[in-house]
């Protein structure tokens, strides 16, 4: 293996994970290339001593901010978005989330069927 940006990405996905969880997430991690992340929803995945009522902007910017760890821990490093990437995404406007934040599980985030860009 070679060590390179593709790298530090997947360190990066690893730090934020770790963070909004509240503990390491090699449980989580390697249960995402199984099919129990499926059934695995975001809420559940979130470190228990955050406020459960938590409004609009807030569940956008965990979305957002879960959804950009999962692309940075991808198996293939060439599939992993840049850091560049990651900066414009974090700076981009968003559309309300498709969904309420409780029905959102790891495998949607996974496919990036709740993350969306305003395309305005």
């Amino acid at each position: 293996m070679v060590v390179n940006e593709k790298c530090d990405l997947y360190s990066f996905g690893v730090v934020v994970l770790e963070t909004i969880m509240g503990r390491h997430p090699a449980k989580l991690i390697s249960s995402l290339a199984s099919s129990s992340a499926r059934d695995m929803m975001l809420k559940d995945v979130l470190d228990p001593r955050l406020s459960p009522n938590i409004n609009q902007s807030i569940a956008q910017s965990v979305v957002l901010v879960v959804t950009l760890a999962l692309a940075c821990l991808c198996s293939d490093p060439k599939s992993r978005p840049t850091m560049k990437h990651v900066t414009q995404e974090f700076l981009a406007r968003r559309s309300p989330l498709s969904k309420p934040f409780y029905a959102i599980s790891m495998q949607q985030l996974m496919n990036q069927e709740i993350y969306l860009v305003d395309k305005n």
